[in-house]
């Protein structure tokens, strides 16, 4: 049964108000970063695996997958799509066949050495709304937040 805005509860107002602002301002500083990946034909969740691939080297699907949040099936697909583009390449371990390390290639390095400085200025231009203190306090609530799961 639906409830009328005024038999909500005072922590759920606080709770869906809080989540709304939150999820609506994410989609909006997305929004308007993703225009510089998507001028390089690249999308956000492309720019995550080959951002993670240059900061941290190969990386198998799971720790890919881990370290931008999205699903390992997801994760198939948006990197099918990188090889196609010549931007990333699978290699088999030779002991464990099962096992697939995803690599960037030269086109690849090359691509988001070039995009990933004009992202990281958006993203400053972005966050430069806030104070330093009020970043670091944004920074250690959504942390709070992400990792509720691991604390319970």
């Amino acid at each position: 049964m639906k409830k009328s805005p005024e038999i909500y509860t005072d922590t759920e107002k606080r709770a869906l108000n809080a989540y709304t602002k939150l999820m609506r301002a994410a989609e909006s500083v997305t929004a308007r970063t993703g225009r510089i990946m998507a001028a390089t034909d690249l999308t956000v969740s492309q720019f995550g695996i080959l951002e993670a691939l240059f900061h941290k080297g190969p990386l198998c699907q799971r720790d890919i997958a881990t370290k931008i949040l999205k699903s390992t099936g997801n994760i198939t697909m948006v990197i099918d799509n990188l090889e196609r583009r010549g931007l990333a390449r699978r290699e088999r371990a030779t002991e464990d066949r099962r096992f697939i390390t995803i690599h960037l290639t030269n086109e690849g390095q090359q691509v988001i050495a070039e995009v990933f400085p004009r992202v990281l200025a958006a993203i400053v231009e972005e966050m430069g709304i806030l104070e330093e203190t009020e970043q670091d306090e944004l920074g250690r609530l959504c942390r709070m937040l992400g990792l509720r799961e691991r604390r319970e």
